[in-house]
């Protein structure tokens, strides 16, 4: 009925980066780009903002189209790159294989994904060479290998070096595969490793990228960004025929100019991992309580004690069960155990990181 009231909130909510809000300055820019009467589907001011400041971000000419979702992100970049007959190479575990609902296949046309096996999140030279060496090129029968997607920040919250994503891209082109990154929390990515975003995409042999910006402090907006323009020509159309082509389009580009102005991106990102590191500091050095690798960015994995997981849900302290899958081997979890995933966000405090411990 809508005089009941509103549930109570977990008083702490690490679930997930997507719980919290947008940042103020994201806020306040939405609301003067309200204010405005600009042209409609990405012809205004705002959305030509955005690009050229995503442009400068990654050092070089691009062609960039803003969506809502980082699932329509996914989908129209692997679109661009891979025909309906074609094959995306991925992590058995990666965002675009298990929790897209079959985005990228649908927008692609029939594209099929084929998914990797690895330990923490992560696809080796060795595992891609397998899956690779399965497939059938030139033979109608089999679809056709065309494209690599990675994920960075991975599945499991870890990161590829850069020279791990230089060795599969280039192992990926020379078996004529276009390359794709996944990074929905790019931001935290090249925080955590120092670089620029530019050595973390095409500067790494990515064709394409899929540019977060909802889990670091937007309200909703992400990017598909294209680094050549030949790959380009599809997507206008293939936006438009998914619904992601917004005609209030400045909403959209007032977001992610706001975002990428004065470093604010880069600056959430570090509080992020920050809060992070703080997190799983903590956690190692309570009894019982295992990491099974190392935290590297905003997501840390915990192998908890029930009774402290327990503990925490009377505190109103939340956190996400997860799959036991990708863990190293021999590395076995124990019925009186739980695995879990704590993310921080930009948003997130010392005192609440303090607090989550102190409830353990």
């Amino acid at each position: 009925m809508s005089g009941d009231p509103i549930p109570q909130r977990p008083r702490i909510n690490l679930a997930s980066d997507n719980v919290v809000g947008a940042s103020a300055r994201v806020l306040d820019a939405i609301v003067r780009a309200n204010a405005d009467a600009e042209p409609s589907y990405g012809a205004d001011r705002y959305s030509a903002r955005a690009e050229a400041l995503l442009a400068e971000v990654f050092e070089r000419p691009l062609q960039a189209w803003l969506t809502a979702t980082g699932t329509a992100a996914n989908a129209l970049a692997l679109a661009a790159l891979c025909p309906p007959w074609g094959a995306v190479l991925c992590h058995a575990e990666s965002h675009i294989l298990e929790d897209e609902c079959g985005a990228p296949e649908f927008y692609s046309g029939g594209a099929k994904l084929i998914g990797i096996p690895g330990v923490a999140g992560k696809i080796t030279p060795d595992g891609l060479s397998d899956a690779l060496a399965r497939l059938s090129p030139g033979v109608a029968r089999s679809v056709q290998p065309a494209a690599l997607s990675l994920s960075q920040v991975t599945e499991a919250g870890t990161l590829y070096s850069l020279d791990e994503l230089r060795a599969l891209t280039a192992l990926a082109r020379r078996h004529g595969l276009r390359c794709h990154l996944d990074g929905s929390r790019f931001g935290n990515a090249v925080e955590a490793l120092g670089c620029s975003a530019a050595a973390m995409s095409w500067q790494a042999g990515f064709d394409a990228l899929s540019f977060g910006a909802t889990k670091n402090g937007a309200l909703a907006c992400e990017a598909v960004i294209v680094f050549d323009p030949a790959l380009a020509a599809s997507l206008p159309f293939q936006r438009k025929r998914a619904g992601h082509t917004l005609s209030k389009s400045r909403l959209l580009g007032a977001q992610m100019a706001a975002y990428l102005e004065d470093g604010h991106w880069r600056d959430n990102a570090r509080q992020a991992n920050a809060m992070a590191a703080r997190l799983a500091a903590a956690l190692a050095a309570l009894p019982g309580v295992r990491l099974p690798w190392p935290t590297q960015a905003n997501e840390v994995f915990a192998v908890l004690p029930a009774a402290l997981a327990a503990r925490w849900r009377e505190a109103g302290i939340v956190c996400a069960d997860w799959a036991s899958r990708g863990l190293p081997e021999g590395y076995a979890i124990a019925a009186d155990q739980r695995f879990v995933r704590l993310v921080t966000s930009y948003a997130t405090t010392p005192e609440q990181i303090d607090a989550v411990i102190g409830a353990a």
